[in-house]
């Protein structure tokens, strides 16, 4: 019988508040998307996929920008990527130097920039160069390390599932979690979790489960299907970070448009702390849209939102729309 998604996990020697993670999530996972995550009741949060070559020759925005801790968003995982072991031993000392809890490294990024280095899902196909990196991240940071496969390269492929096994049983890694679609893919079709419940039956350390959880039934639903020991939510949280608090059983009723643009008000403001102002109203403009439809936002809201560079306006703005006299009547 599964425990409820409230109890706590344990990977390696850390332990984890509850069952309900975030997922990497790549151009968007930074610290305080992450924090944000825990505010809302998160047990893990997992950076986004941050090169072991910028880190191991030391590039500047990769070490300011994308090593990043908060303090209260521990335990936090660092993802790496990347298909060089000695890289990867390398970049492993640095985030664990940086503080990390745990590394976890992507084997299934399906773009095709990655893929072509060799490395994310790439890496389905060379198992033996994956086990290496594992073995590699493990040694350099002497952190719990996880491992997130898909299922295979191409539909009906199972390289992931069996990597999967291989890491488990010859690489020491602490989890693995696992998206059931193949890479070719990326988010289309079905999870097939019918195959993550093969894996959990397979290997002893913990199976997270990712892939297709938009809503919280759905997560619930995957839970129960692949029998897996977590959750792990990804585009579920854009814009509606409430789903953590939804799966802990903190929340039953839909967040009200003051709490949404409360929220965004908050990310607006850790934007400009992480990046400053002229970047973060930049970089804003791919975090408006998540939010906008919640506020029913008018078509010329939201064009003067993702067209301003001044984010004054922009907090002017959202303050309208949370405001009484912009509910219809």
């Amino acid at each position: 019988m599964q425990p409820p998604l409230t109890s706590p996990l344990r990977i390696g020697d850390v332990e984890i508040a509850n069952r309900v993670l975030l997922a990497p999530l790549a151009g968007i996972g930074n610290w305080f998307v992450r924090l944000q995550a825990r505010r809302h009741g998160a047990g893990l949060a997992v950076s986004e996929m941050v090169s072991s070559f910028g880190l191991h020759y030391g590039n500047e925005r990769t070490l300011r920008e994308l090593l990043r801790l908060h303090p209260d968003e521990h335990p936090v995982s660092i993802q790496l990527f990347g298909q060089d072991p000695k890289v990867m031993r390398s970049a492993a000392a640095i985030a664990a130097d940086a503080g990390a809890d745990l590394i976890d490294i992507n084997m299934g990024c399906p773009v095709r920039k990655v893929c072509k280095t060799g490395a994310g899902a790439a890496l389905l196909d060379d198992q033996e160069l994956a086990l290496e990196i594992a073995r590699a991240a493990l040694e350099g940071s002497g952190l719990p390390v996880t491992v997130k496969v898909r299922s295979g390269l191409r539909a009906g492929e199972r390289q992931g599932l069996e990597l999967a096994v291989r890491l488990a049983a010859e690489a020491g890694v602490a989890a693995i979690g696992f998206h059931p679609r193949a890479a070719a893919t990326h988010h289309k079709g079905t999870p097939d979790y019918a195959m993550t419940r093969e894996l959990v039956e397979r290997i002893e350390v913990p199976v997270i489960v990712s892939g297709g959880l938009d809503t919280a039934e759905a997560a619930r639903r995957a839970y129960e299907e692949s029998g897996a020991a977590a959750v792990m939510i990804a585009r579920g949280c854009l814009g509606y970070p409430w789903i953590f608090e939804e799966l802990t059983g903190q929340r039953v009723d839909a967040p009200s448009r003051e709490e949404i643009a409360a929220e965004l008000l908050w990310v607006m403001d850790r934007a400009q702390e992480h990046l400053g102002p002229e970047r973060a109203a930049r970089y804003l403009r791919k975090f408006y849209p998540w939010y906008l439809e919640r506020l029913g936002a008018d078509h010329a809201t939201a064009a003067a939102l993702q067209q301003g560079d001044d984010l004054a306006d922009a907090r002017a703005l959202v303050r309208e729309l949370a405001a009484p006299a912009a509910v219809p009547a």
